[in-house]
């Protein structure tokens, strides 16, 4: 069993990033993949489970597993602090399984610096009109916060060209398409493969 493939995925707020990796997950039984927990010093809002959405734990806690060289990457944000943690990340990818991190760019190029070979996938929206009309289509969010959102987009997708993938999100179901592309690629490749059919492979070259 070779090892799993870390996709670091990336996209301003709005663009269906979370829809495709919840998509992929659910709907792709051909290769085991999972999505990454983050862990969290912020309080659990309604609705949200322990071990589900976030790993939650005291700040001390947290700072603790920092000194420990525990996270991948973390960031503080707004007084609460977010990480990736090293430990079940590369368990997960010992056991063949395939991981999706849901991060920003800053984020993407603390991983890339230490995972090289985290493979990274950037969703665009198709205009910056129809990204605006999705973040008002949620009804989420005051206009002040939309237009904070569209601002961030704007920075966030400067950053479009440190990645390994671009896929347009226009159409959900192209954009599905080429995700799966990707995974199943990435999947196919020599080392991977040798890996996964080493016994047929020695049969085959067998005298």
């Amino acid at each position: 069993m070779g090892k799993g493939t870390l996709y670091i995925v990336s996209a301003p707020s709005g663009a269906g990033k979370s829809s495709l990796i919840a998509e992929m997950l659910e709907h792709n039984p051909a290769y085991a993949m999972k999505v990454s927990v983050s862990h969290t010093t912020r309080g659990m809002r309604p609705g949200e489970q322990d071990g589900v959405h976030y790993h939650f734990v005291q700040k001390e806690h947290f700072e603790a597993l920092i000194e420990k060289g525990e996270f991948l990457e973390y960031a503080e944000v707004f007084g609460n602090y977010y990480g990736t943690s090293r430990v079940w990340i590369e368990e997960t990818l010992n056991k063949g399984i395939d991981v999706f991190l849901d991060i920003d760019w800053q984020g993407a190029r603390q991983i890339r610096e230490q995972m090289p070979k985290a493979k990274s996938v950037f969703i665009l929206p198709p205009s910056n009109g129809e990204l605006e009309r999705r973040l008002n289509a949620r009804g989420q969010d005051s206009e002040a916060v939309i237009a904070k959102r569209m601002a961030e987009a704007k920075s966030e997708i400067s950053h479009y060209h440190e990645y390994d993938y671009i896929i347009i999100n226009d159409d959900f179901d192209t954009a599905l398409t080429d995700f799966r592309a990707i995974i199943r690629a990435e999947r196919l490749k020599q080392d991977k493969q040798a890996e996964k059919y080493k016994g047929m492979l020695k049969a085959l070259l067998a005298e």
